[in-house]
């Protein structure tokens, strides 16, 4: 298990490096569309961090956060993002196709709730090798209204699969608010539970909670097998693709932005820590600045693929 320093360093970390994409965006060299989790750091810190390396995590269109929870390479993140031939897919997906094996992210894919049936069939192969293997998918709020979901659930429960399904609630689906989704009179773990899986809602926003809920998960899935469903209230910054703010086009108010400011996942974990950690902040920024400036160098420095690999990895 992470100490609250190395959570703390994580979430800082995510933080700064997704700052960093926004403020140089706008230069135009990185071409693909960008889904920010400023301000949701913790759910993907607080639940990789209960994992194994030798456990895998799958994820959706904003899986930066995730991807580098796990173990992800940063430098090879960002060429990914540059369309360089040393990103992590050699350039050819994008912010929105991630993937490391080495560290058990196994990849990510932009249809919402695309990659919950995939994550279930991971757990399978795991139960069917006998693996000690715990599977982990990550998706948004609006993934719990695709029929899909509601299948990997409920086969996910019948065969009694090691699978944790994170749902994070971060209010929106890009401009439409949960209130015109969902029946006020159910919630997403409802939703979940009618199908016979364990289920539980944490504050997404307050790392050490998440982090004891995943454990819980974890053992569950460990010692019986049994998959688990954890609904994490958060909330994104930004605007739902893009560097920018957008508090300004009316799908949401500035005070309602400023409630979740206040409830800043790292702020609070600062403040669990003390006073004293607040000098150590300054430190871990300080290094994470320079590794991220390292990063983006490598991205900006490596080749794009060739042109003669254009077709390569297409089928028909």
């Amino acid at each position: 298990m992470s100490g609250p320093l190395d959570l703390l360093r994580q979430m800082v970390r995510i933080r700064m490096v997704e700052q960093a994409i926004a403020e140089r965006y706008a230069e135009q060299e990185m071409r693909c569309p960008v889904h920010l989790s400023i301000g949701q750091e913790a759910p993907a810190v607080g639940i990789c961090a209960a994992l194994a390396k030798s456990d895998w995590v799958f994820s959706g269109h904003r899986n930066h956060a995730h991807y580098l929870a796990k173990g992800g390479n940063l430098q090879r993140m960002l060429a990914e993002i540059y369309g360089k031939e040393t990103g992590c897919c050699r350039g050819r997906g994008g912010s929105m196709h991630l993937t490391d094996q080495a560290a058990g992210f196994i990849g990510a894919t932009p249809i919402v709730g695309s990659t919950i049936p995939i994550a279930v069939g991971a757990a399978l192969t795991a139960q069917l090798r006998g693996e000690d293997r715990t599977v982990v998918v990550f998706f948004g709020d609006a993934a719990v209204e695709t029929g899909v979901f509601h299948e990997s659930v409920n086969f996910a429960c019948v065969r009694n699969l090691p699978v944790i399904f994170a749902c994070e609630d971060n209010a929106y689906s890009v401009y439409s608010p949960l209130s015109v989704r969902q029946p006020a009179s159910r919630s997403l773990s409802q939703a979940a539970a009618g199908h016979g899986i364990s289920t539980s809602k944490v504050d997404g926003n307050d790392v050490l909670a998440v982090i004891e809920e995943a454990q819980r998960a974890v053992h569950q899935a460990r010692t019986n097998g049994a998959p688990s469903f954890i609904e994490l209230t958060t909330y994104r910054w930004r605007e739902h693709c893009g560097p920018d703010f957008d508090n300004d086009i009316g799908y949401r108010q500035e005070e309602e932005f400023q409630e979740w400011v206040d409830r800043d996942p790292i702020d609070r974990l600062v403040r669990e820590l003390g006073t004293p950690r607040k000098a150590e902040l300054e430190g871990l920024r300080l290094a994470i600045a320079d590794e991220i400036d390292a990063a983006f160098s490598f991205a900006r420095d490596s080749p794009f693929p060739p042109a003669s690999e254009a077709s390569s990895g297409v089928y028909a």
